[in-house]
Order: C-alpha cells, then sequence, then structure tokens
C-alpha cells in the first residue's frame, strides 16, 4: 500500500500483530525457531545474558540487538525468514484472514525484519521496530506504545481508524483514534471499553 491510497482511504482497521492476529509471540518463536536449526549453546547463552541486562536496565532496544545478533551467522537471512514463515504463517488467527483487507496497517513493537516476510505474503502495510536482518541490529526506537502512534502520524499522515485491535492496553494511544477498539484474548475478541 502506497502513501497515495491511505490519503484516498483513511477508514482501514489498524492491528497489533503479536497475540492479536498472531497466535504467541513472533520474536520468541523466530528466536526458538532458529535455535533449533542450529542449535548452538551460546545463542542460549546470549538470549539469557540479554534478559538479565534487560532486567536490569529496562532497555528494549539493548535487549532485543543482543537476542538477535545470531543474525550475522545466516549466509541467507531472506531464505531463514521464508523458511520460518512457511512453518509459522498458520498461526495466523482465521478471524482476521476472513476480514483482512488491502489497507490494513499492522504496528508492532516485533523487529521488522522479522515481520516484513508476513507483511509481502498478506499484503498489510507494516510499522514495525526499525532494525537489520543481516546483524538482528534495532536501528531506531522500540515500536511500543506511544512510539506506535508516533510512527503512525510521521509515516503516514492518519489520525484516526475505522477500527484497532490489540491484546494489550499500553495500545491505548491507537485504541482512541478509533472508532472501535477492541481487546484479543487467545483469539477471542472483546470490545474495548
Amino acid at each position: 500500500m502506497t502513501k497515495a491510497t491511505i490519503d484516498r482511504k483513511q477508514q482501514m482497521n489498524i492491528y497489533d500483530f503479536d497475540k492479536t492476529i498472531y497466535a504467541g509471540n513472533s520474536s520468541v518463536d523466530f528466536f526458538l525457531y532458529c535455535f533449533k536449526r542450529k542449535p548452538n549453546p551460546l545463542l542460549f547463552i546470549r538470549a539469557v545474558g540479554a534478559s538479565v541486562s534487560f532486567l536490569l536496565t529496562r532497555d528494549k532496544e539493548k535487549y532485543k540487538t543482543r537476542l538477535f545478533m545470531f543474525m550475522k551467522d545466516y549466509n541467507d537471512p531472506d531464505e531463514l525468514l521464508s523458511a520460518f514463515w512457511d512453518v509459522h504463517l498458520g498461526k495466523i488467527y482465521d478471524w482476521y484472514l476472513a476480514q483482512r483487507s488491502d489497507d490494513d496497517i499492522i504496528i508492532s513493537a516485533a523487529p521488522e525484519f522479522i515481520l516484513a516476510e508476513v507483511s509481502r505474503r498478506l499484503g498489510f502495510l507494516l510499522i514495525a521496530t526499525p532494525s537489520d536482518k543481516e546483524t538482528g541490529r534495532i536501528t531506531g526506537n522500540n515500536c511500543y506504545g506511544s512510539e506506535k502512534y508516533r510512527r503512525l502520524v510521521d509515516e503516514t499522515g492518519i489520525t484516526s481508524c475505522e477500527e484497532f485491535y490489540s491484546d494489550h492496553k499500553s495500545d491505548l494511544p491507537l485504541a482512541k483514534i478509533a472508532k472501535r477498539a477492541f481487546l484479543v484474548t487467545k483469539g477471542n475478541l472483546t470490545e474495548w471499553k
């Protein structure tokens, strides 16, 4: 979807990704997929170290960079990501597939390189945490909470939508711009109060 398309169609739906339209956490699933594909105790040790560092600093960008630094060990990250989505595309909830539209916008805190392939396959506009698939490095602000709204406005100019869907109340800034908002719990939708 191009900016021109967005300008003509202001009444689209916006969705979070993990635990909203995807049954699980795509970052965790991708990490485990890579670990199973190339078992490496060092990878596990790095993950534990990154988690301890996050608990001490709460620096999400640094945490994600340390967690995904193993990407530099792969010669063909595109092939790896394509193979991952061949296996995990089935975790997209049926309710989303039944209502998906070409003008959907997905806004996620997950690293952009993990979601780029599923975005291409399902045809939605993606806004996610900026990242480098060659190194796993996070290259911008974590796309979380009010950062999601800031990125939406900066990148598309959109300040309202028809419907918004998320599993987490940290997305309240986006719920506020929707005519209708829904909380998603294990694939079940309830209206956001």
